[in-house]
């Protein structure tokens, strides 16, 4: 048995006992989510902290110190463990575990609820276009503070009711969220920031991700809906701070970050409050005084191995294997999810390129996402530009998992802000791109509606 095989094994059996996610060889090509070298075969509450089962040696142990780090908390500098403090001086949190429990996706708070597994982007367009952060908050709010340096405000959100009508007569009720900011600690918000609130997003198969070629993405764009399918798709250009060019975005709700690495270094700096050499500028508004006073953990806090070992554990999630995918049920699920229009978005196949994961190239993914920008109308808009997605825009999310997240996470809360209690109310948000689709599912009778949600459970 490979070495890869042997720590899935062990992690199971750690994690806790539950059934294998299925029999493998004669199930269709998508059982394998996670392409062969990086399907994990089990369906535990630590489906999604376990390694792709292809990694061996090194590559295997700098996985398990990533996950050490990625679980650890840091401290306030100057402190005796010299490689891991210099938290904050304001930060969301103190781990990058905080807010991904298990690897898995944040919780969206209930009514009233202080929104803690997640972050607060903030920003300001000027009459030229150009976005900037936010005067006094910068570009993100940062509810916590160490010793003797206030957090910035506690975001809460209070929730409006919004009811509606299956074709069939069944009524349902959808939530609204409304953003507030309590105990500002450096005045008000200007009057024209743009506040867009974010729950965190589920680790597994980044690197998979990663791992599409680029030009399969663009071929996938369809800025101009040249086939009149209503489907657009538009690719972000974002900054890729490392080489100082362009890149394609793929990661984060609005696809603004190009990569892991560049990903998990922002996440130091945006919700820990630590220098990165990537980002080696910290959190401190500069009218904060206490925050700019604050001692520092070194120069950058966070040092190049710790980043490689974080970035690393993140590509090399394994993807859980999709249960009952020869259910009946599920298969005609899955049809109807390509007759009503969602594979357009969600697209599930992709063929991998050149990866650092050399051991996952040619492998064939089924993600359900085409990592690209969709309008998804005005029920959804944060009307907050990120590069070149607009205020309406949003990556399509990977699917991948998503069945599991109650198992894993206790909860399923979904869409960009956890507004969403089900599938069924994460479908019927779709505006824009994907209103013919909601519209599709709405009109739909009970039985195919219960069909395509059994199939996205499966997932």
């Amino acid at each position: 048995m490979r070495l890869g095989r042997i720590s899935q094994a062990l992690g199971f059996l750690l994690l806790g006992c539950g059934a294998a996610a299925g029999p493998g060889p004669a199930d269709p090509a998508r059982y394998w989510a996670g392409g062969r070298a990086g399907t994990v075969e089990v369906a535990t509450d630590g489906a999604f902290s376990l390694p792709l089962p292809s990694l061996t040696g090194d590559a295997e142990r700098q996985f398990f110190r990533g996950r050490a780090l990625f679980r650890d908390q840091w401290v306030t500098a100057p402190a005796s463990t010299e490689t891991r403090d210099g938290l904050g001086p304001v930060f969301n949190a103190r781990a990058c575990f905080a807010c991904h429990q298990k690897d898995g996706r944040g919780r969206g708070p209930e009514d009233g609820g202080d929104f803690v597994e997640g972050v607060v982007r903030l920003s300001m367009t000027m009459p030229s276009g150009e976005i900037r952060p936010e005067p006094n908050y910068g570009g993100q709010l940062q509810p916590s503070g160490i010793y003797g340096v206030p957090g910035e405000g506690r975001p809460k959100v209070h929730y409006r009711a919004i009811e509606g009508t299956y074709g069939d007569g069944q009524p349902y009720s959808l939530r609204q969220p409304e953003l507030v900011v309590e105990a500002l600690a450096l005045g008000p918000l200007s009057e024209t920031v743009l506040i867009s609130a974010r729950v965190a997003p589920m680790m597994i198969g980044l690197g998979l991700l990663e791992a599409i070629p680029e030009d399969e993405l663009l071929a996938a764009a369809d800025p101009e809906d040249l086939d009149g399918d209503g489907i657009s798709g538009r690719a972000n250009r974002v900054d890729d701070v490392q080489r100082g060019a362009s890149a394609l975005g793929r990661f984060g709700w609005k696809s603004n970050q190009p990569n892991v690495a560049q990903q998990t270094a922002g996440a130091f700096g945006g919700d820990l409050g630590l220098t990165t050499r990537l980002f080696p500028v910290g959190p401190c508004s500069p009218t904060d005084e206490a925050c700019l006073a604050a001692p520092s953990g070194g120069d950058p806090e966070v040092l190049d191995a710790i980043l490689e070992d974080v970035a690393f554990y993140s590509k090399a999630l394994g993807v859980p294997a999709p249960r009952n995918v020869d259910d009946p049920e599920v298969v005609a699920g899955e049809r109807v999810f390509d007759e009503m229009g969602c594979e357009s978005c969600h697209r599930s196949g992709w063929t991998l390129g050149a990866s650092e994961l050399t051991q996952v190239e040619g492998e064939t993914i089924w993600p359900y996402t085409d990592l690209l920008l969709h309008d998804l109308g005005e029920g959804l808009a944060d009307h907050r530009p990120d590069f070149e997605a607009n205020g309406q825009e949003w990556r399509t999310a990977p699917l991948w998992g998503l069945g599991l997240l109650g198992q894993v996470n206790g909860h399923q809360t979904l869409l960009h802000d956890g507004r969403a209690r089900s599938f069924a109310e994460a479908i019927l948000w779709h505006g824009g791109e994907g209103e013919a689709a909601k519209e599709n599912f709405r009109t739909a009778d009970a039985g195919t509606r219960a069909a395509l949600i059994r199939f996205l459970e499966s997932l």
